[in-house]
């Protein structure tokens, strides 16, 4: 083991799958064995007796639904209106001067703050939910997109002014494929901050979703269920990840060369 050597993909799948499997064994070492209270943690079989019965007796996968709506929508809108404004201020640094202080107050709001005035102005339906999660994306992704432009690798800029290409050629041809793999890890990134946002919203004033049933779980001090909302979220998010990982080493393969 050195520092920044690559590893082959089969130790890589099994040193990641032997973490969750000392996890789930500290887990049940410390529930079945009785260190803990099954009022403050469930023990792994339990949660996935529980986990059964939300899936097939209480429209949990309803839920689960709703709650992937929810962040894919919100997220989708911020990551369409970031990209063209974020590209526009890495590449022209006036347009960057204008937006660059405001996008750096805004992205230390917390989204979870404008839930109240959200509700004031949208009610408790799905347009608040897809309001927290856009702005706790938006402003993220505007600045990030903007600094990894801004990047760009300066001789290629050079090079392409000398074989004349023009502003809107420089940023098609050039500032976008140099920065596109950096992009989409911006985007990657950021998918994840959303499944807090969308959590956070469903906690106040929802009827459906994952965030809504480890809510009502929490009324019951079951345990059990929360710990199971908590797990679906983290497994659609690993997938989500994956997914992302594979997409963009698919449409860039450049990017890992060096790696």
């Amino acid at each position: 083991m050195k520092p920044l050597v690559p590893i082959a993909a089969g130790p890589r799948l099994a040193l990641g799958i032997a973490f969750f499997v000392a996890f789930v064994a500290l887990w049940a070492i410390a529930t079945f064995g009785g260190f803990v209270g099954k009022t403050f943690l469930a023990d792994p079989l339990t949660m996935v007796k529980s986990g059964w019965v939300l899936l097939t007796q209480m429209g949990f996968a309803f839920d689960i639904g709703m709650t992937v709506w929810r962040v894919l929508g919100g997220f989708v809108l911020a990551a369409l209106l970031a990209l063209p404004i974020g590209v526009l201020m890495g590449a022209y640094k006036p347009i960057e001067a204008f937006f660059e202080p405001f996008v750096s107050f805004a992205r230390y709001l917390p989204a979870s703050a404008f839930i109240p005035l959200l509700i004031l102005w949208a009610g408790i339906g799905e347009a608040q939910k897809l309001a927290v999660i856009f702005i706790g994306s938006f402003f993220q992704l505007v600045l990030m997109i903007a600094v990894t432009v801004g990047n760009t690798r300066r001789d290629l800029v050079e090079a392409a002014y000398t074989l004349g290409v023009s502003d809107a050629s420089l940023i098609r041809r050039v500032l976008l494929p140099g920065a596109a793999p950096e992009i989409a890890e911006t985007l990657r990134m950021v998918l994840g901050w959303a499944w807090t946002y969308v959590i956070v919203a469903e906690l106040i004033g929802a009827s459906s979703g994952i965030g809504h049933m480890i809510t009502d779980s929490q009324a019951l001090l079951a345990t059990d269920q929360i710990i199971f909302g908590i797990i679906v979220i983290g497994l659609i998010g690993l997938a989500s990840d994956l997914l992302f990982k594979a997409t963009n080493r698919g449409l860039f393969p450049w990017a890992q060369l060096g790696r």
